[in-house]
């Protein structure tokens, strides 16, 4: 009789890489494991003999390199979303277009169940979850880390010893990481005291820290059409190849690490240390731009708007109408956001250089000190303050003719 299948979202890290055997232990199916790549780089050189020698009758390794840019990224890019005002989301735009991949290939394989190695306390949870809900209702969902015996990493290393599993950690570098092209975040060990300062020199995977960095300073520009990046320093680039690019412009100048104790969706705060440097380069090039290019009402509301999305995102509700009806609005705001940016990376700042716009609503004529009388005088001012302060004035008299009652 064939077994029933289980389609597991591999990672090869620690938690996944035990998760095989005890998914098989413990439930006797046979195993899929699925890797979605979007960008993990050498972490998944391997990943199939792995999962393979694991216990997995096949491994799945997905290239979802460029969707996931273009799909996920971009979107939220045009947003401007950063979650608490520090985070840029890379964990958590990362997750729904694994968790799709998920349901896709259970599907395609007949698994009657998919399985996560996410944590009880953790976000990922939730967004696996909300994903495979919302695409795959009926399908089973098992999270170990909320029903087995294993109540820390040291004891997930311990049973990966008992069972001779290959992991690719030892008790001790027991920091949670996760990559993908756009970040990498740490987790753990000496970070779980807010009041250690992290070793920067040692932990940082993507570049160097800003006291590391060069003495000179360096110069990119980036080119945008309708709020999509295009091209840096002149030469167009597919999306996978500008992000690329620019990590690597971000990190050699020690941009793009952000330390923060983060309000998780669970209840619980949680500090951790993410390096998205060509992200950083991003989000201050759009919104240089964005200041040439919008007119006041549409940035401001799209201010307003940011936190509702930045949550929509960190908390797995990628496949809702709220999402994706804000994503709309985003891409509607943003079809005049064309132009180009330069900014200057020295030393872990990104400060924008210059920036040019065919739709800059910046008229040097009306912004000048000088009297540009066919669009503006100095004169019409004097109307304008008396109509803006009119009910300034009001109250004003009404409070005067009241103080002695």
């Amino acid at each position: 009789m064939a077994k029933e299948k289980v389609v597991l979202a591999y990672s090869g890290g620690l938690d996944t890489s035990i998760i095989i055997s005890w998914l098989i232990e413990n439930y006797g199916y046979e195993v899929i494991a699925v890797c979605g790549d979007v960008g993990q780089g050498k972490e998944t050189d391997g990943l199939e003999e792995r999962a393979i020698k694991s216990g997995a009758s096949k491994c799945y390794i997905a290239d979802l390199r460029e969707e996931y840019v273009k799909d996920y990224i971009f979107p939220t890019l045009k947003s401007g979303a950063a979650y608490e005002g520090k985070y840029l989301l890379g964990t958590s735009h990362a997750r729904p277009i694994i968790a799709k991949k998920l349901v896709e290939i259970a599907k395609k394989e007949g698994a009657v169940a998919i399985c996560h190695g996410a944590t009880g306390k953790g976000n990922d949870q939730v967004r696996f979850e909300l994903t495979i809900k919302a695409l795959a209702p009926e399908m089973k969902i098992i999270a170990p880390w909320r029903i087995w015996d294993i109540k820390s990493r040291e004891d997930a290393v311990d049973y990966a010893e008992a069972h001779g599993i290959e992991i690719p950690v030892t008790k001790k570098d027991l920091y949670s990481r996760d990559r993908n092209i756009w970040h990498i975040s740490h987790e753990g060990m000496d970070l779980e005291d807010p009041w250690n300062e992290p070793k920067y020199d040692s932990l940082l995977k993507l570049g160097v820290s800003p006291a590391q960095a060069p003495d000179e300073p360096t110069y990119v520009e980036i080119g945008f059409e309708a709020g999509v990046p295009v091209s840096v320093d002149g030469k167009k680039m597919g999306p996978v190849e500008l992000v690329e690019k620019l990590n690597a412009l971000g990190g050699a100048n020690g941009v793009g690490i952000a330390d923060i104790v983060e309000d998780r969706l669970v209840g619980m705060k949680s500090r951790g240390v993410y390096e998205t440097p060509g992200g950083t380069i991003l989000y201050t090039a759009i919104q240089e731009l964005e200041y040439l290019c919008l007119d006041r009402d549409t940035q401001g509301f799209k201010r307003m708007s940011q936190t509702q999305f930045s949550q929509l995102v960190y908390d797995g509700k990628w496949f809702t109408p709220l999402r994706e009806a804000m994503s709309a609005m985003y891409d509607e705001m943003a079809k005049t956001v064309t132009g180009t940016v330069r900014l200057k990376l020295y030393k872990g700042s990104c400060t924008p250089a210059g920036a040019k716009s065919p739709y800059s609503l910046y008229n040097e004529d009306i912004a000048s000190f000088g009297d540009s009388k066919e669009l503006y005088s100095h004169k019409d001012a004097e109307g304008f303050i008396n109509l803006f302060g009119l009910p300034l004035k009001v109250r004003a008299i009404m409070n005067d003719k009241n103080k002695d009652k």
